[in-house]
This record gives structure tokens, sequence and C-alpha cells, in this order.
């Protein structure tokens, strides 16, 4: 065999075999970004292709915010919504994936170093206990409407303007 037959041969094996890897772990899907002056927010999907749980731990976009953190929103005893830090992770379950969408879990982007206007690009790195580090490139898109959110909380506004007291 010349040289060039192994090299073609050995690309062709490699290509077959990179759609299985691609599910291996997790895979990122569905991603964007919404902002506002001061603050944003990122939504995307997470498919997990293990047999286990997994959770997102960490999450970064250092190039963007001063600070990057998982929230979520919460119901008090007022019945008024607040939107919080989850320190404990974000749970994928195994065969299983999670939504961080409008109105629930998502990453919130704070401090902003400037603007973010529809058609740019920002670079996220999500952290999980299993799958270690997946960096996704997301694309700010401030005029997407809510997907799939009925009753009352599709008819709520996702402000992420800081409140102050």
């Amino acid at each position: 065999m010349t040289l060039t037959t192994l090299l073609v041969a050995a690309a062709a094996t490699l290509c077959l075999t990179l759609p299985a890897a691609a599910l291996d772990g997790v895979q990122i899907t569905d991603a964007y970004a919404r902002a506002s002056a001061a603050s944003g927010a990122v939504f995307l999907v997470i498919e997990n292709h293990q047999a286990d749980d997994d959770r997102l731990i960490a999450v970064s976009a250092d190039a963007v915010a001063a600070k990057v953190e998982l929230h979520t929103h919460k119901e008090d005893a007022n019945g008024v919504m607040q939107m919080m830090a989850v320190s404990e992770g974000l749970l994928v379950p195994g065969e299983g994936s999670h939504a961080l969408a409008r109105g629930g879990d998502h990453v919130m982007m704070m401090g902003l170093k400037g603007p973010l206007n529809t058609g740019d690009v920002i670079s996220l790195t999500l952290t999980f206990e299993k799958a270690g580090v997946v960096t996704v490139e997301v694309p700010v898109d401030n005029d997407r409407k809510p997907d799939g959110m009925g009753g009352a909380m599709g008819h709520m506004g996702h402000d992420m303007t800081p409140k102050t007291d």
C-alpha cells in the first residue's frame, strides 16, 4: 500500500467514527443569547447521551461579562417569581435533556463588557461534573420570542435588568 492509500483509508475510517463520537457525553443544541444594556442571558438545551446523570456545575464567558452564573426562577411565599443563582448546579439526566429556557433555568451574564447585538456570537464555556468542559459558540438573538411557553409564564417578560431597592 502506498502512503496516499493509507492516508485516504485512515481519513475514511475517521469520518465514519465521528458521528458516534459526537453523541458521546453531552451535546448543546438550540443555544441563543439575549441582552439588555447591563446584563444578558443564555438559553440552550443540554442533551446527555450517557447512561449516568451529569450536572452542569459552572459557566463562564469572561470576554463578555464580569460575572456569569447559573440562574433559575422560583416562586416566593407571596407568589412572586424571583430570579436567583443556583450554586448546586443543574442536573442533566442520563439519556435525557435539560432545557435552559426563559422563565426557568438559564445562564445569567452580569456586568456586560460591551453591547451584545443581534448577530454577534459569544463563546460560552460550560463545565460538567462528568463530561468536563464544553465550549459553545452562542449567537445573540435579541428579537427571538419565547418557545413553547404556555400558561402564565408564557405571558411574562424576562426582565434581565438587575433590580435595586
